[in-house]
């Protein structure tokens, strides 16, 4: 499996929780930007991929244009015969005619963020789009030929109450949407919220009411026909997310655009995160790496588990052995024996992977597997 990561770092404004590199008011650097894209991708982007996902940012917030000038950037790289090909979208950013180029160029995969189905908590935590924005942007997705939609919610937000979220869950699976992504917020340095939290100005659900939010996207997601595939991403049949899986088991991708990442024969590359020196990098260097980090084998048989344990089957014990020539209980007997005692972690055909209970202390378990 070979898989591609293209990252748009344009936003219209920055949401209050979002620490990802992306930047609002930066209009006038798109075009620079998908020149220096394209060089970079004719430099770089030389296999043939499996999985292609476009991120940010806001791809979206690209004009029709200039989805088609990523289209023809697109073009000059190969993909294989059933190539995922993923393109996130915020309401308030797109249109039908958006999503019409957007299936002209090969996007087989719709990614949109959502986030909440109340329109004063949309407002609140720094949304652009209203629930009813949402919808029509699904319902014309769907009307011009995409069969594969994954939204993404969030619970744990500031005031929401677990009565509200459930309500948002319940009309996701209403709209029968392929792929769900449902994840907690988290107060990250340097957002709006951070400040607002650290000023006690920010009002969230307790702890417990944030697990019986995520028992509840258990719970409502298999009634309505979804399985849990990875803590926080729930599919339709044969509607897994393929690029994300590329991520959680360890295998190579490559990233291209401003701060993005590739992890390839054992070594962590990253791009530059200013836009401008990206720029700059690319025309005048031909790449915008400014860190490489060489894995050692430690590093990798961490990750492989760390990233593994996230996935609802988890890792396989054979698979570990193949890749690092030793045997798992060597590496780390002492903490797989903890947690099967506290039935945390389990292993049962093959694979070792987090219990029930275990999923809902993850953190805390796989911060154990780092050596």
């Amino acid at each position: 499996m070979s898989s591609l990561y293209i990252h748009i770092p344009f936003c219209k404004n920055k949401c209050f929780y979002c620490d990802f590199p992306s930047y609002s008011c930066m209009e006038n650097s798109i075009e620079e930007y998908l020149n220096a894209l394209e060089k970079e991708a004719k430099s770089r982007a030389k296999d043939t991929y499996d999985t292609i996902f476009i991120g940010g940012g806001t791809p979206t917030h690209l004009s029709e244009r200039q989805i088609e000038k990523l289209g023809d950037i697109i073009s000059n790289i190969k993909m294989s015969n059933n190539c995922e090909f993923t393109m996130e979208g915020n309401p308030g950013t797109l249109t039908k005619e958006k999503l019409c180029m957007m299936k002209d160029i090969g996007v087989n995969r719709l990614s949109m963020g959502l986030q909440s189905t109340n329109n004063d908590l949309l407002k609140f935590i720094g949304r652009i789009h209203k629930y009813e924005d949402f919808l029509k942007n699904y319902n014309d997705a769907r009307e011009v030929g995409f069969e594969n939609i994954n939204a993404d919610l969030m619970f744990g937000l500031p005031g929401q109450s677990l009565q509200e979220y459930k309500k948002s869950i319940k009309s996701l699976i209403d709209l029968g949407l392929d792929h769900i992504s449902a994840y907690s917020l988290i107060i990250e340095e340097g957002t709006k919220f951070y400040e607002l939290y650290n000023n006690d100005k920010l009002k969230l659900p307790d702890e417990e009411v944030e697990r019986d939010m995520y028992r509840i996207t258990l719970e409502e997601l298999e009634k309505g026909g979804y399985h849990q595939y990875e803590i926080s991403n729930f599919s339709k049949e044969k509607k897994e997310c393929k690029h994300n899986i590329v991520y959680w088991t360890l295998n190579n991708y490559i990233g291209i655009g401003s701060s993005a990442a590739s992890y390839c024969s054992h070594k962590r590359l990253k791009n530059v995160n200013n836009i401008g020196e990206y720029i700059d990098r690319i025309n005048k260097k031909g790449n915008a790496i400014e860190e490489v980090i060489e894995n050692s084998i430690k590093d990798d048989m961490e990750e492989f588990v760390f990233m593994g344990l996230r996935m609802i089957k988890g890792i396989s014990i054979e698979e570990f052995y193949k890749r690092y020539n030793k045997r798992i209980e060597d590496i780390y007997g002492d903490v797989i024996n903890k947690y099967t005692n506290m039935d945390l972690l389990k292993i049962a055909c093959g694979n070792m992977f987090l219990t029930k209970r275990g999923i809902e202390v993850s953190n805390y378990i796989m911060s154990d597997f780092i050596l």
